[in-house]
């Protein structure tokens, strides 16, 4: 969705933690399974909306934020680096392929997404510090601003994608990820203003319930579906203002969950895109 309905009952009726009333951005949500995509997510293509930004050749800058992603002794260790050898190859892969059908037009003729190593960014960062239980939306944006004051150099086309461990959760106003209260998205991609600079990120919680789980995945095979379709959407609709259908689904609303996510031959995690060259959704191009 590329503006979230709220749902009065589901987000009003929410524990004392969560009463403050505190508004849900603007960001963009990937809602766990069963939640109703406005008009469904299927039947029109997706929309250009002229002027706006893509990313041509897009980064991933993948931070992962609590001491066990560093911690030889725990599982999260080796979680950690799937998940890089996972981003490692997506970018110039047939599942990143579908998206470069789509474009941006700025004034000087269409320009489409390319294929991109999307690890040639900045170094990935491991911050050992421990996440807050509760990681607000304030706080994945201060994460990002502390790696980029971190002798980082900003980049306009990277990603900085955030993943927290299983002892904390994510929440963006009263709605939250798994391991919360009130759970509404499994992981979702938005872009803030900093310096001058357009910061885009993704907030990756730890998919450790059932609402964020695709039959016969792992843990890890089910995040790296959510990364699949973060990235993709982050790099086609990268300030909420590009790629979507006119009932505001950007390009992998249309097909989450249903068809259901695939595991490729080489054990990753993925999930279908929509293509408007075939009006459906298709695994690869």
């Amino acid at each position: 969705m590329k503006r979230p309905i709220i749902l009065a009952v589901a987000l009003l009726v929410v524990s004392g933690a969560f009463a403050q009333n505190t508004p849900e951005t603007n960001n963009h949500k990937f809602r766990p399974q069963g939640w109703a995509r406005p008009g469904g997510g299927g039947g029109t293509n997706l929309v250009y909306h002229a002027g706006a930004p893509v990313l041509l050749q897009a980064k991933v800058v993948m931070i992962f934020w609590g001491p066990s992603f560093n911690n030889t002794t725990s599982g999260d260790y080796n979680y950690a680096r799937t998940l890089q050898n996972f981003r490692n190859q997506y970018g110039t892969n047939p599942e990143f392929n579908v998206i470069t059908q789509y474009y941006e037009n700025l004034g000087t003729g269409n320009q489409p997404i390319g294929l991109s190593n999307l690890s040639l960014g900045s170094n990935d960062w491991f911050d050992t510090s421990t996440p807050p239980t509760n990681v607000t939306d304030a706080d994945v944006q201060a994460e990002v601003l502390r790696y980029l004051g971190n002798g980082n150099a900003f980049d306009n086309s990277t990603i900085y994608e955030v993943f927290i461990p299983s002892t904390s959760y994510s929440s963006d106003g009263s709605s939250t990820s798994c391991g919360g209260p009130n759970l509404a998205y499994c992981a979702y991609h938005g872009h803030f203003s900093n310096g001058g600079r357009d910061i885009k990120y993704s907030i990756e919680p730890y998919p450790s319930c059932s609402g964020c789980h695709a039959s016969g995945f792992n843990t890890v095979q089910d995040q790296e579906h959510f990364v699949c379709h973060e990235t993709r959407e982050a790099v086609t609709d990268p300030d909420l203002n590009a790629w979507f259908d006119r009932r505001g689904n950007e390009a992998d609303d249309k097909c989450a969950w249903s068809p259901a996510p695939f595991i490729d031959s080489n054990g990753y995690g993925y999930q279908y895109e929509w293509s408007n060259v075939v009006s459906g959704c298709v695994q690869t191009r």
